[in-house]
């Protein structure tokens, strides 16, 4: 018999629920248009996210170029951008769980659009590495609360989806930002410039659109309750349930840590220089990598969506194993075509498991996470584990300094990086890492996390403890009442007595 860990891979339902309660079609119709508009701005928020960080990636070769550095050197950019977006998930996170959802993604998103708009305007490499990381910091503050508006309002039911579909803005973000560069960045004077400048457009655009959105009705509720409750200090208490579910929750902030890393190691590895390995290693043009690029993200967002639909039948973990031992699968394809179409069928296959894995990470981080700070503990988790593979451009590029190949460009045999073999050794071992890693995990497939107590009432760090002892009552009696806090149970004893 197979290893529990290995058998556990599969979620256990309850009696009576081997399938979901609607089917997906029946749970997206019932969506209300408030609902719709939500996950659009939290899908528009990340992808805008992703069309300002993939500027870089896109202009490698002209900030060379601009600033006299090598490869080595402008990925240092994209090191800084990855390395601080832990200090932005954590300051937005915070106000998000305690203010709301709307406003703090509106003055996160206009931030980034400044500091993105700041970029197409530098003259020096000191400029552009400043600015490069205080849009990191802001771009941190993204994803778990565009996660938050998108996921937290929605049927159990059609959450698995709506993930795959979320997260996917990454893809489509670098696929938008790719056709920029293609159609827009030659045909202008200002060249990679401009690709910076539309990009501050699209992010100021979302947080215009988020400015409209109303606010989550997950967290309205909460505000009303919150004023009918005797709480004292809201701020005081927010701070006393954060250190309350550090100390309870320690060994699950570790672990959502160390497979952000996984993951974010995979993503990075696999894309941010994969047009300069096309470029240097595959002596493509320019416009040929460009177009491979929106090939590979085609795969992408057909696979992020399919594996978070395929997750609400078979579960969140394993969907993430079948989808990352087919990057494993696909990385011959990879990198060992020298044709263009060979490597564009390469491109689309591997992006089509890379993201496909990662489609299923917004609900399964929401799930697991404890749920008065999904605001808070997803981000976070995300962002700190971008922090830990902040390095993988730099890694791959130091890489490629050591392992060299001979290609013949323009008749002659040229000694180049062989950013081929380098990126192949880099996603195997990183994606083996990841299938050990959500293997062992926990998970809480379909937990209905919109029961939850916000953040800043008293026993919201307890939760999670309490809904793990009690979620077979709770799912034959959708209207179970939430666990009472010592407070209320306190006050509710007291009444009793002097009656």
């Amino acid at each position: 018999m197979a290893p529990y860990f290995i058998r556990n891979l599969i979620p256990q339902r309850n009696k009576g629920e081997d399938e979901p309660r609607l089917t997906l079609l029946q749970a997206l119709a019932s969506l209300t248009p408030v609902q719709v508009l939500q996950v659009f701005c939290g899908w528009l928020a990340w992808t805008s996210d992703a069309i300002g960080f993939f500027t870089v990636s896109l202009s490698i070769t002209d900030l060379e170029e601009k600033f006299d550095k090598s490869t080595h050197d402008i990925t240092t950019s994209i090191t800084l951008t990855l390395l601080l977006r832990p200090a932005g998930a954590i300051i937005f996170g915070i106000l998000s769980d305690r203010y709301g959802r709307r406003w703090p993604l509106v003055v996160n998103l206009l931030l980034l659009a400044a500091f993105q708009l700041g970029s197409g305007f530098v003259e020096t490499f000191q400029q552009f590495l400043a600015l490069r990381s205080m849009f990191g910091i802001c771009m941190g503050g993204v994803w778990g609360l565009a996660a938050a508006t998108a996921l937290e309002n929605l049927p159990v039911e059609a959450r698995g989806f709506i993930s795959g579909v979320l997260q996917q803005g990454y893809a489509v973000g670098y696929l938008i930002a790719a056709v920029i560069n293609l159609e827009l960045v030659p045909d202008v004077p200002a060249g990679w410039r401009a690709l910076s400048w539309t990009a501050a457009g699209i992010i100021a655009a979302a947080a215009v659109v988020r400015a409209i959105t109303p606010e989550s009705e997950f967290f309205l509720q909460a505000k009303a309750e919150r004023r009918s409750a005797d709480t004292g200090n809201k701020t005081r208490v927010f701070l006393r349930e954060t250190k309350k579910m550090l100390y309870r929750h320690w060994i699950l902030c570790i672990y959502s840590v160390l497979l952000m890393a996984g993951f974010n190691f995979l993503s990075h590895g696999s894309q941010d220089l994969f047009p300069t390995y096309l470029e240097v290693t595959k002596n493509f043009s320019s416009n040929k990598a460009t177009t491979a690029t929106i090939i590979g993200n085609v795969g992408a967002i057909i696979g992020g969506g399919l594996a978070g639909y395929i997750s609400q039948y078979i579960g969140r973990r394993l969907a993430i194993v079948i989808f990352v031992l087919l990057v494993g699968a696909f990385i011959p394809l990879w990198i060992l075509p020298d044709s263009f179409g060979g490597l564009s069928a390469g491109a689309f296959c591997l992006q089509f498991g890379v993201q496909g894995a990662w489609g299923v990470i917004p609900i399964f981080l929401s799930e697991i996470s404890p749920p008065a700070f999904r605001g808070t503990f997803p981000g976070v988790a995300y962002q700190l584990g971008n922090m830990i593979s902040s390095a993988s451009a730099q890694i791959e590029a130091t890489g490629g300094k050591n392992m060299r190949t001979t290609i013949i460009v323009d008749g002659a045999p040229t000694d180049v990086p062989d950013y081929a073999k380098v990126q192949g050794i880099f996603v195997g071992v990183v994606a083996a890492f990841v299938v050990c890693i959500t293997i062992v995990g926990p998970e809480q497939h379909g937990a209905h996390f919109e029961r939850a107590k916000a953040a800043f009432e008293e026993g919201a760090s307890e939760y999670t403890e309490r809904k793990n002892t009690t979620r077979t009552v709770e799912d034959k009696d959708h209207d179970a009442p939430l666990p009472e806090s010592r407070r209320e149970r306190s006050t509710r004893n007291n009444r009793t007595e002097k009656v």
